[in-house]
C-alpha cells in the first residue's frame, strides 16, 4: 500500500505550474495534472476545490516572491549603490531561475486570472518595478524619471526572458551573464526621446481573403486570448457570412495559429540574409539585423505578442516544426554575437539573442505600442546593449 506523501500538496503545486507555464492555463486540465503526479482526479481535488484555485495560487505566489526578492537586507544599508543594484538583480535572477519552468505561466498566462486577483498580481508586480526603478536612481541620480521606467522594463525582460527557452547553461555562469546584462541596461545612455519616432511602416495590407482572415484572427488572439477566440468570432471580424467560410482557407482555429507563428518565424529568417550580405562584418550585420527585426515587430506587434504567448496552443505536429525554425534563427543571430563576443559560448550567446528578442514584446507590452519614450531608437539600442555588450551603451 502506497503512503501518501507529505508534500502532496506541494507535489502537486509544482506540477501544475509547470504544466500551466508549458501549455496554457486552458491547455491544461486537472485529469491531465492528477496522471503526471499518478494520482486521481478525486485526490487531486481534495487539496484544490478547482484548476483556477491552482493557477491563481501559482501564479500569485510567483509575483508575490518577486516582490520578495528585490527586497534589500538590512546590512545593505552600508553598502553603495552599485552594490545595493547587484544585489537586486542577482535575488530577482535566483528567483526566476529556480521557477524557469513556470515563469510563462506568469509572463503570459496572468491574463486568465480573475479581475480581483489580476490587481492583486499587478500591485506585486508594480512593487518589484519600483524597487528596479529605486535602485537604478541611486546608481545614476540624475537620470530622468521616464528613462529610469525604460530601463526598468529592459532588465525585467531580461530577467524573465529565461522562461522563453531551453538553452542550457549552469546556474552560476547563466546568473553572471544576465546580471552583467541588466548591469549593462542600468548604466545605458539612451538616444533622445524624440530619435526614431518616426510612424512604423504599416504592415503589408491584406489583399485577398485567407489574408484578411488570418490578420483578424491575430488581432483577436492578442486581445481575448486564443481559447477565447471562437471561428465564428474570427468570422465576424473578416466580414465572412459564415464561420463555415473559414474552413474554406483554413483547416481549423489551430491550423490559423500555426499559419501566424510561421508567418512571425519567416519574417525573423526572411531578415538574416539581407543583413548579412549587406553589411560588413559581424558587428554592423548584427545591428542592421536588430533594424529589421524591430522594424518588423513594430508593423505587427499583435503578432509578435502572439508568437510569444501561445506557441503552447499551436497543435502539436506544428509545434515541433516551429520550433524548430525558431531554434535554426537564435542560432543564426548567435553566430553573429560570438563572432563580435569571442568570450561567449555558442550557449551564452544563445541565451542572449533570446533575452535581446523577448525585450521587444515586453516593452511593448508593458509600456503600450505608442509610448512616447518606447521609441524604436531605443528599443533597437537597448537591444545592441544586450548583444553586443556595454560598449554599444555609450554609442
Amino acid at each position: 500500500m502506497r503512503r501518501r506523501p507529505a508534500d502532496r500538496r506541494a507535489q502537486i503545486a509544482n506540477v501544475s505550474a509547470e504544466a500551466f507555464g508549458t501549455h496554457g492555463y486552458h491547455g491544461v486540465s486537472m485529469e491531465e495534472i492528477a496522471t503526471r503526479l499518478d494520482i486521481t482526479s478525486t485526490a487531486l481535488y481534495r487539496h484544490y476545490p478547482s484548476k483556477y484555485a491552482l493557477f491563481r495560487q501559482e501564479a500569485l505566489r510567483l509575483s508575490g516572491i518577486s516582490e520578495e526578492a528585490v527586497r534589500l537586507p538590512p546590512e545593505s544599508a552600508e553598502w553603495d549603490a552599485e552594490r545595493r543594484c547587484a544585489h537586486v538583480f542577482e535575488a530577482l535572477l535566483a528567483v526566476s531561475i529556480v521557477n524557469r519552468r513556470r515563469g510563462a505561466l506568469l509572463r503570459w498566462q496572468h491574463r486568465y486570472l480573475e479581475d480581483e486577483d489580476r490587481r492583486t498580481l499587478v500591485a506585486q508586480m508594480a512593487a518589484t518595478d519600483s524597487a528596479i526603478r529605486e535602485r537604478i536612481a541611486e546608481l545614476r541620480p540624475g537620470l530622468p524619471v521616464a528613462e529610469r521606467a525604460v530601463l526598468t522594463a529592459a532588465v525585467m525582460s531580461v530577467i524573465g526572458s529565461i522562461s522563453d527557452h531551453r538553452v542550457a547553461v549552469p546556474t552560476r555562469p547563466l546568473t553572471a551573464l544576465l546580471a552583467a546584462a541588466c548591469r549593462d541596461i542600468a548604466g545605458v545612455t539612451l538616444p533622445a526621446a524624440g530619435v526614431g519616432r518616426e510612424p512604423a511602416p504599416p504592415p503589408p495590407a491584406a489583399t485577398f481573403t485567407h489574408e484578411v482572415v488570418l490578420q483578424k484572427a491575430v488581432q483577436l488572439f492578442h486581445v481575448r486570448g486564443y481559447p477565447a477566440v471562437s471561428v465564428e468570432d474570427i468570422a465576424v471580424a473578416a466580414g465572412l457570412p459564415a464561420s463555415s467560410a473559414v474552413y474554406r482557407f483554413y483547416r481549423s482555429k489551430g491550423d490559423l495559429l500555426a499559419a501566424a507563428f510561421r508567418r512571425a518565424a519567416d519574417r525573423v529568417s526572411a531578415a538574416i540574409g539581407p543583413a548579412i550580405a549587406g553589411t560588413e562584418g559581424p558587428g554592423a550585420a548584427l545591428t542592421r539585423l536588430i533594424e529589421l527585426y524591430v522594424d518588423g515587430s513594430f508593423a505587427e506587434r499583435e503578432l509578435t505578442f502572439v508568437y510569444y504567448a501561445e506557441i503552447g496552443n499551436v497543435p502539436a505536429a506544428d509545434r515541433t516544426t516551429l520550433r524548430n525554425i525558431q531554434r535554426l534563427n537564435v542560432e543564426e543571430w548567435a553566430k553573429l554575437v560570438t563572432a563580435v563576443r569571442s568570450g561567449l559560448s555558442a550557449a551564452q550567446a544563445r541565451v542572449l539573442v533570446h533575452a535581446a528578442l523577448a525585450l521587444v514584446v515586453d516593452l511593448g507590452q508593458w509600456m503600450g505600442p505608442e509610448h512616447p519614450e518606447c521609441t524604436r531608437a531605443r528599443v533597437v539600442h537597448l537591444m545592441r546593449v544586450i548583444l553586443l555588450g556595454p560598449a554599444a551603451g555609450q554609442g
